[in-house]
């Protein structure tokens, strides 16, 4: 009977140790699970043909959830009436698929699942996944792939859909905003390709689907639009790579009100050139404004002159877009005035001496502004006050390799609130040209457009120098602080000296841009070997 005990006890330990063992998870510290979800069997299989089945069972190797499945899930053809498909709030190794609609006869049928599909543990998502099959005697075979990129940026956004629409009687090109596709695949890296596809035309769409709901919201998504229609089978392969952008939206004012005393924000959505803002309300004579573009916002910032009024009406104006405003007064403090400058320890030769003030400067006293050089000389300067910007701009011939001292006096700049400045002190010096690189470019030119050429930092995309080009030539950036630098080329076709994006509705493809394949490093006392830069 001990003995007995002794053995049954040996047998539950066992049983115990090895049930552990076989548990399935990773011990603490181990490698996190980074690999998708698998499916194992399909009952009925995949691809069958000669389909009858009320329900479909798939199975996977671990446990899985459906993550918005009412968005990311496209049936195509589309059912009358939706599959109730199970489970959806709970993980199984299994979804099970039961039809409700009558399918019709001689037809593929595609579920794609989009990115819905996760795996329990780690939330790893089966991209892209499809169960597909055929009431007929064979399972459509047609595919048509491709490449996505930025339409500005040398990097595209990850997880980028790609959508074919019928072009049916149906059709319309406001689809896109209302209906889902009927073909869908996601990219891999900068690849597309979509399988199982009816012949027939379509229309062919790449989108960064912020909602993942598979239609296009011009505010939150890019877009990207072959020129014209696919048809299948000619169209197996697209040449041509589909280019994303965001589209500029309509002009209008969102928010309009006090932030400071004497200073209105303006908030919009839209281009930000010729924007006319007018006051309506009876102001005094000496009554005084200013009005500055954020440059990284949609945001227009107005200085007023002090004014006794609970109130200020204005009318907005940009093309055929008119707006009236009431912004009421209400804040007792304005701002203190501060100046900042582009200046650290050193000025760079291409730079320009810059004073930046939170408020419009109204007066400049340059008797209270003295400059000097390392051998106590007066410098000869002009100062340029940019009130577009709030920039003031001292313009001096520069020395090398020389120490330079700015001190402003108190009073020298009086802003729209009669506020002056306390002391300002800058010391700050020169390099010689030897301490900077250069690069030159042979422009290979047949396109008739004006090409703006942007020397950028690698690291953050600053534009460190912009050189425009019209025909064929030899150009260089020169004094480059060093670093490593990218080169792209802007395809100014409108000639307006800016990038511009496109517009999917009006059919309007976005401004080209050309980056060079190469990264320069760019170093002290160093001219890199002549680059050609074609553009077609």
């Amino acid at each position: 009977m001990k003995f007995f005990s002794k053995h049954i006890i040996f047998v539950f330990a066992v049983i115990l140790l090895t049930s552990n063992c076989a548990r399935k998870g990773r011990p603490n510290g181990g490698l996190k699970d980074s690999l998708a979800p698998v499916m194992v069997i399909a009952n009925p299989p995949y691809k069958s043909i000669n389909f009858n089945s009320k329900k479909i069972k798939l199975s996977f190797d671990e446990y899985v959830t459906l993550d918005k499945l009412n968005q990311q899930l496209v049936i195509s053809p589309p059912l009358k009436y939706a599959p109730t498909i199970s489970p959806q709030g709970s993980p199984s190794k299994e979804i099970t698929i039961k039809l409700t609609d009558t399918l019709k006869e001689n037809t593929t049928y595609i579920f794609n699942f989009g990115n819905s599909i996760k795996d329990n543990n780690e939330g790893n998502t089966l991209k892209s996944f499809n169960y597909v099959f055929s009431t007929g005697k064979y399972v459509d075979s047609l595919k048509t792939k491709g490449l996505i990129k930025d339409a500005f940026n040398n990097k595209h956004d990850k997880d980028i859909s790609v959508l074919l629409y019928k072009v049916d009687s149906s059709y319309s090109d406001s689809i896109v905003y209302k209906q889902k596709p009927n073909y869908i695949t996601n990219t891999i890296d900068s690849l597309y390709k979509i399988t199982n596809i009816k012949d027939g035309k379509y229309l062919l769409i790449a989108l960064k689907d912020v909602s993942s709901n598979y239609l296009f919201n011009p505010k939150e998504d890019k877009i990207g639009f072959y020129n014209r229609f696919i048809e299948l089978p000619k169209d197996s392969l697209i040449n041509e790579p589909l280019s994303l952008f965001k589209e500029v939206p309509s002009f209008r004012v969102i928010s309009a009100k006090e932030i400071s005393k004497g200073k209105i924000l303006f908030g919009f959505e839209g281009g930000k050139e010729n924007i006319n803002i007018e006051i309506l309300s009876n102001l005094p004579t000496n009554f005084k404004s200013e009005s500055v573009l954020d440059k990284n916002t949609d945001s227009l910032y107005l200085w007023h002159s002090a004014i006794k009024r609970d109130s200020l009406v204005f009318k907005i104006k940009k093309g055929n877009y008119t707006a009236t405003k009431t912004v009421f007064l209400r804040s007792k403090v304005v701002d203190s005035l501060k100046i900042n400058s582009n200046i650290t320890n050193n000025l760079d030769l291409k730079d320009t001496l810059t004073l930046i003030s939170n408020n419009p400067i109204n007066k400049i006293d340059t008797s209270k502004i003295l400059f000097f050089d390392k051998d106590s000389v007066q410098v000869n300067y002009q100062h340029v006050l940019k009130k577009s910007t709030n920039k003031i701009q001292l313009l001096f011939d520069k020395k090398y390799n020389t120490n330079y001292k700015l001190t402003i006096l108190p009073e020298a700049l009086t802003d729209i609130f009669e506020t002056k400045n306390d002391t300002l002190k800058y010391n700050f010096n020169t390099k010689e040209p030897e301490d900077y690189g250069s690069i030159s470019f042979s422009i290979d030119k047949s396109s008739s457009s004006l090409v703006i050429f942007e020397l950028l930092t690698e690291k953050d995309k600053k534009v460190v120098q912009q050189i425009k080009v019209t025909d064929s030539k030899k150009i260089k950036f020169e004094l480059i602080p060093p670093g490593r630098y990218i080169v792209r080329a802007i395809i100014d076709t409108n000639k307006n000296n800016k990038w511009d994006s496109g517009n999917y509705l009006n059919k309007i493809q976005p401004e080209r841009v050309i980056y060079h394949p190469s990264v320069f490093n760019i170093r002290s006392n160093w001219d890199l070997p002549l680059e050609t830069f074609t553009i077609n």
